[in-house]
């Protein structure tokens, strides 16, 4: 098992950002220090040990800096999870429901194969509905997911429960 930094000191607290009353957990400390970033990346592939990963798959924006750096690590390919329309080829979409609106996540239709087993990776589960989105969308492509994996996790807000059935991980606990 790599060292275990302290991996909650790097996370700096933001006050009323974006909006007043929300208290942002920024992860740019651990990302400028790359005894942090090594230990965090460390960490996540430590979840997934013993098992049959065949691709990563990150969410935009900041889940993509965790996912390419494991999914190197771990010598699988990644698959970008984008907003809309920021993929140049065809596309497939899930939308999901935001506090005020919906949004979407894409992927282009050949980038998880029938059978495939990936793990989806974000820099934080609030309440679920990115990844559940994401988690849609690899399964309707004929994947399968093997885990989510997140740096920080918001429990007050309950995300892990729209993600009932995949093994949920997360380094910090808030």
């Amino acid at each position: 098992m790599p060292r275990l930094m302290e991996l909650n000191r790097y996370i700096r607290d933001v006050p009323d950002f974006p909006k007043p009353g929300i208290l942002f957990k920024d992860i740019t400390p651990l990302l400028r220090d790359a005894g942090a970033l090594r230990d965090c990346i460390d960490q996540l592939a430590a979840r997934l040990d013993g098992k049959r990963i065949d691709a990563i798959a990150g969410i935009e924006s900041r889940g993509f800096l965790f996912a390419a750096t494991l999914a190197v690590r771990l010598g699988v390919g990644l698959v970008p999870l984008r907003k809309p329309n920021k993929l140049p080829y065809r596309r497939v979409r899930e939308e999901y429901a935001l506090e005020y609106g919906h949004d979407a996540l894409e992927m282009h239709e050949d980038a998880v194969q029938k059978g495939q087993r990936v793990v989806l990776v974000d820099d934080l589960l609030a309440t679920g509905g990115t990844m559940s989105a994401g988690r849609r969308l690899v399964e309707r492509m004929g994947g399968e997911v093997a885990a989510c994996l997140f740096v920080i996790e918001l429990t007050f807000l309950g995300g892990r429960a729209k993600l009932a059935g995949v093994p949920v991980e997360s380094l910090l606990r808030y």
